[in-house]
């Protein structure tokens, strides 16, 4: 993290994850990096945690496959630690690709809730910036996989989420 600013720049992360707080149909998501003593949780929402694993593995896609090693159907979901404060809630998502070291780098920024606010536009925007493996992005998507499908069940009639107390079918009405 630099002085001035919240910044986090992970080049080498030990752990990239994505995970849940509460029960669904009123989690909330958030992403989690770690490197070495420095670890960062952001919230998120959970379309924003489906499209970056979507884009991170049409990423992957597009890139020349290595030599050997894992694919996605072997590297096991990476579920998250406990997480801290949420430092802040992810707004926009931008990734590319470190060709010299073969990462994916995604970063992170803050939501900037208000931009005509004269005291929003004095400070900048929190930024996370992660260098991930191939296998960190398969376990992100894995991950990812496993808390969407841990979401609440659809109504088979109008498709809609439906809660653990009952559901008011418009198809019904």
């Amino acid at each position: 993290m630099t002085d001035n600013q919240r910044e986090w720049h992970l080049t080498s992360p030990d752990h990239f994850t994505c995970g849940t707080i509460g029960e669904p149909g009123s989690r909330v998501f958030f992403l989690q990096a770690r490197s070495a003593d420095t670890r960062v949780d952001v919230k998120c929402e959970k379309q924003q945690a489906m499209a970056l694993a979507d884009h991170l593995l049409r990423l992957l896609g597009d890139l020349p496959d290595p030599a050997g090693g894992p694919d996605r159907t072997s590297v096991i979901p990476t579920p998250p630690d406990d997480p801290g404060p949420l430092e802040f809630v992810v707004g926009s998502i931008s990734i590319g690709v470190d060709r010299k070291r073969d990462r994916v780098v995604a970063m992170l920024e803050e939501l900037v809730v208000d931009p005509d606010d004269p005291a929003v536009l004095q400070v900048s925007p929190a930024k996370l910036i992660v260098h991930l493996t191939r296998e960190q992005v398969w376990g992100l998507a894995n991950q990812v996989d496993l808390l969407v499908a841990a979401s609440r069940p659809r109504c088979r009639l109008c498709e809609m989420p439906m809660d653990p107390l009952g559901h008011v079918c418009p198809r019904l009405n």
